[in-house]
């Protein structure tokens, strides 16, 4: 018996998963969501409110940290705890392609799955990115796997036949404690890899190329671009390029060049949905970091009013000081943008949203910034992780771009000049 720990995304699609399979489990959330809770019901699956079963394996939900009092009390009691990588790993026979780093594993895993698909392979992309790992292993010919820190640091035999690791930069401290754990975790990664196994690495970042080096596993490296879409294009390649390798056959570079005219772009990344007279309105949710959050606001049209705020990952907000020149207003939402907002030092109007509910603290900034701006941009960049108001960084998008709509925005539409 599997205790499923978590439902959402991730836990409902294992619950999927196993049923599938005709395996039995039981279901277990810290905040049930009615929705959710049905939906694991009318699978077949039954609660274990109390935690009273004895169960060998747990697959936990990423957003639940390794050290809740739960999961270690499970543990103590033998279980094992697994995550949805793992299980995905263990059940099917589909060969995984995964793929991590501090930035740019969203464009990575979606140009892979693209490149292969270009060159006649049943390519899926899931994982951290939509949908679940669980969710198209099975309907694939290759599964690409978008894999974060959270996912990593509960594997245990999981072995990609290619790994892609990007960049070790700092992102989670507040999750893994220390740069170094948060590395590791990165580093799961390549553990199980095996000579029959490839590598795609980052020759440019000197933690990525030591790794790699002690690797067993083919090396395939890549320099990184001029831009951030450049270098997980060449990534992409250089998997594509392993995959098949792997499997015995050429780059078809006619179809490739077909593919690289199509390349998908990621969403909730700086992308301008909406505007309202001369004000245009950015979601850039999966911003969470500080160099992507310094990017917007470099690029955004001034005056800018921010919206800031969530789980806070141990942001470095120094970096982003010089920035505040061009922002009229800081909306500060969630758990800790009050505090971030503070942190930032002053010499810019700060506008706290205190709402638990995160809709309805998005609405309130939206019409906060509209009472402030005739023309610039407001832009949700909001360096922190979105669990304590919303699903994810995709469902704190749409509350955005439902309270834009909501309040006159209107559908941007690009100039064809």
């Amino acid at each position: 018996m599997i205790l499923v720990y978590g439902l959402g995304r991730s836990g409902l699609g294992v619950l999927r998963f196993l049923r599938k399979r005709e395996l039995p489990a039981r279901f277990y959330d810290d905040r049930p969501k009615e929705i959710e809770v049905q939906e694991a019901l009318s699978l077949g699956f039954t609660p274990d409110w109390n935690l009273e079963g004895d169960y060998p394996e747990v697959v936990a939900a990423p957003g639940v940290p390794l050290s809740h009092p739960h999961l270690e009390a499970l543990k103590a009691r033998g279980a094992l705890i697994l995550g949805e990588a793992e299980l995905a790993y263990r059940l099917s026979p589909t060969p995984i392609i995964g793929i991590t780093g501090t930035a740019g594993k969203t464009s990575t895993t979606l140009f892979t799955a693209h490149l292969l698909r270009g060159q006649g392979l049943k390519a899926l992309e899931g994982g951290n990115v939509d949908p679940p790992l669980v969710s198209v292993v099975d309907e694939a010919e290759v599964a690409v796997a978008e894999l974060s820190s959270f996912q990593l640091e509960r594997i245990h035999v999981f072995r990609p036949r290619v790994a892609v690791l990007l960049n070790l930069g700092v992102d989670h401290l507040d999750r893994h404690g220390s740069v170094e754990a948060y590395h590791q975790a990165k580093l799961n990664l390549l553990k199980n890899l095996t000579p029959e196994d490839a590598l795609v690495y980052n020759e440019g970042d000197p933690k990525v190329r030591r790794a790699a080096l002690a690797s067993p596993a083919r090396l395939y490296p890549f320099t990184p671009g001029n831009s951030p879409r450049e270098t997980n294009l060449r990534a992409a390649l250089e998997a594509t390029r392993a995959y098949l390798e792997l499997l015995g056959r050429p780059l078809n570079t006619d179809l490739l060049q077909e593919s690289l005219k199509t390349l998908p772009s990621p969403p909730h990344r700086f992308q301008i949905f909406a505007r309202k007279g001369e004000v245009v309105f950015i979601d850039d949710s999966i911003a969470t970091r500080t160099p992507s959050v310094a990017a917007a606001l470099e690029a955004a049209p001034a005056p800018i009013a921010w919206i800031l705020g969530g789980e806070d990952k141990g942001a470095d907000l120094e970096a982003l000081r010089p920035l505040l020149s061009r922002v009229r207003v800081v909306l500060a939402i969630g758990r800790d943008g009050p505090k971030m907002a503070e942190a930032l030092g002053g010499g810019v109007e700060v506008v706290v949203l205190p709402q638990a509910d995160g809709r309805a603290a998005l609405r309130q900034a939206v019409a906060e910034a509209l009472k402030r701006l005739e023309r610039g941009s407001v832009l949700l960049a909001p360096l922190a992780a979105s669990f304590d108001q919303f699903r994810d960084y995709q469902d704190r998008a749409q509350a955005f771009r439902e309270a834009v709509y909501a309040l006159g925005g209107e559908p941007w539409i690009p100039s064809s000049s």
